[in-house]
């Protein structure tokens, strides 16, 4: 079924959840499939790029582990955002030390919310650090990041599952989805924040929905659901039942063949 074929895996949005994104690439090389093109949003983006970079999933993970969240040396007074999302440049030049799409091994389109405009853009060539941290800059914990004068952040806000720019190129599409939704009981929506976060899950699975559908092959593990989105604690759990729920729709794919 994938012989010969190019194919395209497009990552969403999702918080540390999008470990079990690195669970899927896991899985993936483990049955020998590669992706030719990427495309990802947020957290998406930052594994779509450890990925093209052709970093092993032992190292995604570390990248990770070892990136603080709430670091107090990177709180901000002076920018819209709890946190400056800029102060992560140097980290990230760890593991990007050309910082450009160019030097990736696959190509790679990521897409960043211009909060000027109120526009959706999408990066593929030139700066790659910049691009990327806008991409996974979630307000208002993050600040926005400013590329040549416009302020970018989070890629989830207009479009968090960004098929569109891998469709004409691929002949076979790989979506992995970790922004799930579940059911919830009456004591999970007990405050505003709560309420925020619900009404946000759900607007954006209405968006992603159609897209899915559209995918040859579907990894939205629901299990999850239980993994808050900044707990670094689930970084693990989330990557286990990433590879888990991948290795079991890959085994049933290659079977059909």
């Amino acid at each position: 079924m994938l012989e010969n074929k190019s194919i395209g895996l497009v990552l969403s949005g999702g918080g540390i959840r999008g470990m079990a994104h690195i669970g899927l690439i896991k899985a993936m090389r483990e049955y020998s499939i590669e992706a030719n093109i990427i495309s990802g949003t947020s957290i998406g983006a930052l594994v779509g790029a450890l990925y093209a970079n052709g970093n092993s999933a032992e190292d995604m993970l570390s990248f990770f582990k070892e990136t603080p969240l709430f670091q107090y040396s990177f709180f901000t007074i002076n920018k819209p955002g709890f946190i400056d999302t800029e102060r992560y440049t140097n980290i990230f030049k760890n593991f990007f030390p050309t910082n450009s799409f160019e030097s990736l091994g696959r190509p790679l389109y990521i897409v960043a919310t211009d909060l000027l405009n109120g526009t959706e853009t999408v990066f593929n060539k030139g700066e790659l650090i910049k691009p990327l941290l806008a991409s996974a800059a979630l307000p208002p914990v993050f600040s926005p990041v400013d590329i040549d004068g416009i302020l970018y952040a989070d890629g989830g806000i207009m479009n968090n599952f960004p098929k569109k720019y891998v469709d004409d190129k691929t002949e076979f599409i790989i979506g992995s989805n970790v922004s799930v939704t579940v059911p919830l009981e009456k004591k999970d929506l007990r405050n505003s924040f709560q309420l925020t976060g619900r009404v946000t899950s759900l607007m954006i699975h209405a968006s992603n929905d159609e897209k899915l559908h559209q995918c040859d092959l579907v990894i939205e593990p629901h299990g999850l659901g239980k993994i808050a989105v900044l707990d670094k604690k689930g970084i693990e759990k989330a990557f286990n039942i990433g590879y888990e729920h991948a290795s079991r729709a890959l085994e049933k794919l290659l079977s059909q063949t």
